[in-house]
């Protein structure tokens, strides 16, 4: 191959790379001057999270796991959760009758309220008993 021909070859994967890296420079920005997380997308599962860190308080389901396994909300907070999962789900208070989502359908979401009395609750999907967590009311 003819070194023009290589230049003519090269040069449009090179554009390719420059604006790939720049996509992906521009989406990891995040924003209001903070600091990039540095923990990996299978970050720890006990990570406490409260409405003032993500705006509401979130339990996903995904890959038969809630995500976060440790939740800590206000006393009457609303809780919504999110199942990513195809198999029905629950979050169920392991004791008490704390909260109980009811089934959550595949790629559907439902809602509970926290308790008002604080202190620490164990949860599970009714279907799933090794999906386990923990809700801490503040």
């Amino acid at each position: 191959m003819s070194p023009a021909a290589r230049r003519r070859r090269t040069v449009p994967l090179a554009l390719t790379a420059i604006a790939a890296l720049s996509f992906a420079t521009a989406c990891s920005n995040t924003g209001g001057g903070s600091k990039p997380s540095t923990s990996s997308p299978a970050a720890p599962s006990s990570v406490s999270i409260t409405e003032s860190t993500l705006g509401a308080a979130q339990i996903t389901m995904r890959n038969f796991a809630f995500s976060p396994a440790t939740l800590t909300v206000k006393a009457g907070e609303k809780v919504t959760v999110v199942n990513e999962d195809g198999a029905t789900h629950t979050v169920t208070a392991s004791q008490g009758g704390a909260f109980d989502t009811g089934s959550i359908a595949g790629g559907k979401s439902g809602t509970f309220t926290a308790p008002s009395k604080a202190g620490t609750y164990a949860f599970v999907c009714t279907f799933h008993p090794n999906m386990k967590g923990t809700l801490t009311v503040r």
